[in-house]
């Protein structure tokens, strides 16, 4: 990716809105807990590499079902040609929903904190953990309650020079980190594709994000 990349996170079957940003974004993510019905239709028409996410009610998604039907659309995402699979590191049963994925396509192990940033040890122990299972992207994204958070968070990217990481953390606070993150060495970073469709708090929109790295010249 480049050095300011942004995913476009898609949370409803709008293909207006898609096709409008599509210029600015270098990916989509599909979040097929939020899109509901009619997720697998957008697959055809994104233009772009996208990663397909059925994110958990404990980790700041909407799937409410039984955990094996949440995987379902995971798996069926790899045959519709998803570039990324969005795995919490604390799924149940994580080393074979592992293997199928990484047979056809790559694996992005995701953490969410909703509640607070841990300290940089803690963060890193859970990195060596995604890497461990095999991830392709570790994602780990924290709650800021002051700016030293983003900091924090920041620096994890820099503790794994050799790895994919995507680090931010959520909130208001959190949105220095949001914007840096790929500018310090991130994979990518998040937003949505319009006001009033954020997927987490603090997120920017892709056409907040872009202006902000066109004034500073990435």
């Amino acid at each position: 990716m480049n050095k300011s990349a942004i995913c476009a996170v898609v949370i409803a079957n709008d293909l207006q809105l898609i096709k409008e940003v599509a210029p600015l974004a270098d990916l989509f993510e599909l979040r097929i807990d939020l899109i509901g019905e009619g997720w697998q239709d957008l697959t055809r028409k994104l233009g772009k590499p996208w990663i397909a996410t059925n994110r958990t009610a404990v980790e700041g998604g909407q799937w409410q079902g039984p955990e094996a039907r949440r995987i379902e659309p995971l798996l069926h995402a790899v045959e519709l040609g998803a570039s990324f699979i969005d795995v919490e590191v604390n799924t149940p049963n994580l080393e074979n929903i592992a293997r199928a994925i990484k047979r056809r396509t790559k694996l992005l192990l995701s953490y969410h904190d909703l509640e607070k940033t841990p300290s940089l040890d803690d963060l890193k122990r859970i990195v060596r953990k995604q890497l461990n299972a095999g991830a392709d992207i570790c994602k780990v994204v924290s709650t800021a309650s002051e700016p030293e958070d983003n900091l924090t968070v920041l620096k994890l990217i820099k503790e794994f020079p050799e790895a994919k990481i995507v680090a931010f953390a959520m909130g208001p606070l959190g949105i220095l980190s949001r914007v840096l993150c790929p500018l310090a060495g991130g994979e990518f970073t998040y937003a949505s594709i319009s006001k009033g469709k954020e997927s987490a708090k603090g997120q920017l929109t892709v056409g907040e994000m872009r202006n902000i790295y066109e004034m500073m010249g990435v």
